[in-house]
């Protein structure tokens, strides 16, 4: 067996981010896969409890919430690493949303992923403007969505959490 010290590796099939250390006995190789924070936002419960079920099959600890005003409280509360958030929520948008959470937190804010029925150039750009970092068009492919997650390699540090609770 290869040694593998302080990498990263991706399992392929399943679009998991995987640790790999050393381990200390026999030259073995422990693998452990990356496990974030996620928070899902959706007004739409069916689509919030199908990602739950998806993320954490991959290991992710997660939290639903369905409007957009929780999303803040959540972000607050729960300080996740990334935010999947729906645009077309009623009352506050996935954009509104996105702005104050720029405003609040500024970079110490968590990755914010719009995954939205809306899908051309001009959303695209609406999304970057308001502050989200990746555009997910739905319907998504579960392996694209959980390969952008193992993709971002930034679990908050537990100092930044207790920051985001903070304020």
């Amino acid at each position: 067996m290869r040694a593998l010290s302080r990498h990263s590796a991706q399992l392929g099939t399943r679009a998991r981010s995987l640790r790999v250390t050393d381990a200390s006995y026999n030259g073995c190789v422990s693998i452990e896969p990356q496990r974030l924070r996620v928070l899902v936002a959706d007004d739409d419960r069916d689509a919030v409890e199908t990602l739950l079920e998806l993320l954490r099959d991959e290991g992710h600890e997660v939290r639903g919430v369905y409007t957009g005003l929780d999303v803040l409280d959540s972000v607050r509360d729960f300080a996740p690493d990334a935010v999947l958030l729906d645009i077309g929520m009623p009352h506050v948008s996935g954009y509104e949303v996105a702005r104050e959470l720029r405003v609040r937190y500024a970079s110490a804010r968590p990755a914010l992923i719009a995954v939205t029925g809306r899908n051309e150039a001009g959303d695209r750009v609406l999304t970057q403007m308001a502050g989200f970092d990746h555009h997910v068009a739905k319907p998504y492919d579960p392996a694209e969505l959980l390969g952008l997650l193992a993709s971002l390699h930034r679990p908050a540090l537990p100092a930044a959490r207790n920051d985001l609770q903070q304020l």
